[in-house]
């Protein structure tokens, strides 16, 4: 048995392939994940087997030639491109004395850097702690020892039995105070359904430049970078899409190949946004030469979420990566399909926009209306949405509203309309 140290930042890279696997990770990739935690890379060593070894995942040749590196690199930890099962961690880290981290270990350990609101950090803790309940049985030398405690944790009870305890009731702790965050975002969305103010939910791949695009279209300050999971906490800003007429748009999480179950799940409040929206605009890195291979695991993320059913619009950027003019591409019943667009510099943004309004038929119609004095609500919502052309009050106290409004909310105003003229009004 061994202490395992909190800390450790030179990393050895082991990038497993398995002969005919269709869920072999990529190598670039990989080092981008272990770069974006502010780890030192001391090498990289690839193996390639037929299938897995049960005890350590790889052969126990290749691991006798792993624990030499370890000590002659002086490496903190041992990094796999693979999920490990909690026994080869264990395993392999009684092997090496040194600290064994597996892909989901990873992705977790940079969500946990990036989580920078309230609710962001419950859930990548949530996460954290599902992971953790099933590896509890590890290196830990005091997992050995057995205390007493009557009336605290049994008697008798040994130090994994409390640890599993512990972790399980902050896990329902969490859990409970998630979904208090759930119900009040479910509030907002449907605060946002009575307004019918449409909602557009990015996704994408991480780092295909989704924030990027985010800033672009509604002068936000979402921060963005040029690294994998650069933002985890969603933002929404209401985006002007022509005079009057707005749509709501939601910036997600970035997903990845083989994205942690766990995550998904603590994750659920956040990625409901993109469930619950009008349209998905589905961001792709076009200067990717894997991007068919994200675009897939972008829609099975989708697909776990039950948002597949959602309309998308591909969205192609970084164009200005690839020497390509912005364009739009239309599907054979001349609904629009695709857009491209390079987000960094602007191209493309007006094309994106004007496929906006196609979209959702923003149409408008100049209609006049009288409101009693009662319905102060409404004509707030039409000086709110600058819908307002003139106004003046008559004899009996209404108000008599020239506007211009969306034809999809003119059955909103029915009982008002009033089907006379300016000038007859006036006189």
């Amino acid at each position: 048995m061994f202490e395992r140290p909190d800390v450790g930042e030179r990393a050895i890279l082991v990038h497993v392939r398995f002969r005919g696997a269709a869920n072999n990770q990529d190598l670039g990739e990989f080092k981008e994940l272990v770069q974006s935690t502010g780890a030192e890379i001391a090498t990289v060593i690839s193996v390639q087997r037929n299938i897995p070894e049960a005890k350590y995942l790889i052969g126990s040749g290749k691991v006798d030639e792993l624990s030499g590196l370890v000590h002659s690199l002086d490496a903190d930890l041992v990094i796999f491109n693979y999920s490990l099962s909690p026994s080869q961690e264990r395993n392999l880290e009684n092997t090496f004395k040194k600290r064994v981290l597996d892909r989901t270990g990873l992705i977790l350990d940079i969500f946990a850097q990036r989580a920078r609101s309230y609710e962001g950090k419950l859930q990548v803790e949530l996460a954290q702690l599902r992971f953790l309940s099933t590896r509890l049985v590890r290196g830990w030398s005091h997992l050995e020892r057995q205390k007493g405690g009557i009336g605290l944790r049994g008697p008798g009870e040994k130090q994994l039995e409390s640890d599993r305890r512990i972790v399980g009731q902050r896990i329902k702790q969490l859990s409970k105070r998630l979904d208090k965050l759930r119900q009040q975002r479910d509030q907002g969305r449907a605060a946002r359904r009575k307004t019918t103010t449409p909602t557009v939910a990015i996704v994408g791949y991480t780092n295909a430049g989704k924030s990027t695009l985010f800033n672009a279209l509604t002068d936000a300050k979402v921060y963005s970078a040029d690294k994998l999971f650069a933002t985890l906490d969603p933002t929404l800003r209401r985006m002007q899409i022509s005079k009057g007429q707005h749509v709501v748009l939601a910036d997600t999480v970035g997903f990845i190949q083989d994205l942690p179950h766990d995550l998904i799940e603590a994750f659920h409040a956040t990625l409901q946004e993109t469930h619950d929206a009008d349209l998905i605009l589905h961001i792709v890195d076009a200067s990717d030469e894997n991007r068919d291979n994200n675009i897939v695991e972008v829609e099975s993320v989708l697909k776990q979420i039950d948002a597949l059913g959602v309309p998308q619009i591909m969205i192609y950027n970084k164009i200005d990566q690839i020497d390509m003019l912005p364009n739009v591409q239309l599907g054979e019943h001349g609904n629009i399909q695709q857009v491209w667009v390079s987000a960094l510099y602007g191209r493309g943004i007006d094309i994106l926009i004007k496929a906006l309004q196609q979209y959702f038929g923003f149409k408008s119609k100049r209609i006049w209306l009288r409101f009693p004095p009662s319905a102060g609500n409404l004509r707030s919502e039409l000086y709110n949405k600058d819908e307002v052309v003139q106004e003046f009050v008559d004899d009996e106290g209404y108000w008599q509203i020239e506007a211009e409004v969306p034809c999809q909310r003119l059955k909103r105003y029915t009982e008002f309309q009033i089907p006379v003229q300016s000038e007859q009004l006036a006189s």
